[in-house]
């Protein structure tokens, strides 16, 4: 099989993975509630003769090649969706309150595509590609999940893989851009921070303990961790996200809420934060008179690009794309100006599979703005070049099958 031979086999397939596309974002669902969704997928593996295997709360697992003596090559998908209303001028909208606006559906669709490529030349796979199809990685637990019960075992996963597409960026459609060795996504943690005062009334702030006063005070205390105990070194973002307390004008709560997340590159910086975060809190309340209790909810780690993998990866999507269609982050920086290999600021689920074994994150561009692709993921009006779902394919598939072979 040459690369040319593959990518024709993919692009025949065209119409199919449109139609699952099409299906997949009219029935979003999030989280671990992806009943439907996972039904569809077994459904899919099944006709084209695997034998997926379930993997914790609502994830797949299925296995390609396993002929000849080999390594295993790990491919993921991740097939979770938003918790929001669509806007997109499409007529295959959601059906319901929820939204892939991150593309997972286009991920899912180019895996099952992927399934159906390396089933056909399951003979000729140089060991065994297992196909990861992840839950819930919009809350970053499905990956966490999916391992905790076995999926980088029985076969033993060597090396993994995944792609993102992207949209509403100024890249040609269906370039590929191979992330460097290194930390490519940051760690992502969610925190809660529950103020307990003593509610009153509004005319009598004296009878109380105002725990909104605390809580604009925590807010300020906690900018000054990014301005005056880090290092200019340190790549940290700190966000409140939500301010919650009281229902009436006239009346001081019992209770105030906020919550936030925060993003680090470096796991010394996050457990710092982590336990900034808490000791401000806690202190600043205590000031006040209040209390308040800082909860750490679901997060990820950073992800982690092994240098090896980065470099054969770009070598194997510059054979089957040609060079125009396929560049490192540093090499894209450099065209474009830049000379500091830029890192994504937004967090992936996948980071648990890249702390245990070798692994390598693709983005791939899916949109561009002047061709009417204008809005990045995570909006309501966002949409997904469809020409991209037959090479994506493609590559998934050849990448695991062009590494088994150089890595026999």
């Amino acid at each position: 099989m040459t690369s040319e031979q593959l990518l024709q086999e993919a692009k025949s397939y065209e119409a199919k993975l449109i139609e699952t596309r099409h299906y997949l974002h009219t029935h979003p669902e999030t989280g671990f509630d992806l009943s439907e969704t996972k039904a569809f997928v077994k459904k899919e593996l099944i006709a084209m003769g695997y034998e997926p295997i379930e993997c914790g709360k609502a994830g797949l697992i299925a296995l390609a090649g396993g002929k000849k003596p080999g390594k295993v090559f790990l491919v993921r998908a991740d097939m979770d969706a938003l918790p929001m209303k669509e806007e997109a001028d499409v007529d295959f909208a959601s059906e319901n309150e929820k939204m892939h606006a991150c593309g997972h559906d286009m991920h899912t669709t180019m895996l099952l595509g992927a399934a159906k490529l390396l089933k056909e030349h399951e003979n000729e796979i140089e060991g065994t590609v297992k196909l990861m199809f992840q839950p819930a990685e919009e809350i970053f637990e499905g990956s966490h999940d999916m391992i905790e019960n076995g999926l980088l075992k029985n076969p033993d996963v060597d090396a993994a893989m995944m792609i993102h597409v992207m949209a509403g960026v100024p890249i040609p459609t269906g370039t590929i851009i191979v992330s460097d060795g290194g930390v490519s996504a940051p760690a992502a943690d969610y925190f809660t921070i529950q103020i307990q005062g003593k509610g009153c009334h509004g005319s009598m702030p004296n009878n109380g303990i105002d725990p909104i006063t605390a809580a604009a005070h925590i807010i300020t205390g906690l900018q000054e961790i990014h301005a005056r105990e880090l290092s200019i070194f340190d790549e940290a973002v700190l966000t409140i996200g939500t301010i919650h307390a009281g229902n009436a004008a006239n009346v001081i709560p019992d209770t105030a809420e906020l919550s936030g997340t925060i993003r680090t590159y470096d796991e010394e910086v996050r457990a710092f934060l982590k336990q900034r975060i808490t000791e401000i809190a806690t202190g600043i309340a205590s000031s006040f008179r209040a209390t308040a209790q800082v909860t750490f909810g679901s997060g990820c780690p950073t992800l982690k690009n092994d240098n090896d993998l980065s470099d054969c990866s770009l070598q194997y999507v510059r054979e089957l794309l040609g060079s125009s269609k396929a560049f490192s982050v540093g090499q894209l920086n450099a065209m474009s100006g830049g000379g500091k290999t830029s890192k994504s600021t937004g967090s992936e689920d996948f980071a648990y599979v890249s702390q245990e074994v070798p692994s390598i994150m693709f983005a791939y561009a899916a949109g561009q703005p002047d061709q009417g692709y204008c809005y990045p993921q995570h909006h309501p009006k966002v949409k997904f070049n469809e020409e991209v779902l037959a090479n994506g394919s493609a590559v998934y598939a050849y990448t695991a099958m062009r590494w088994l072979e150089d890595h026999k």
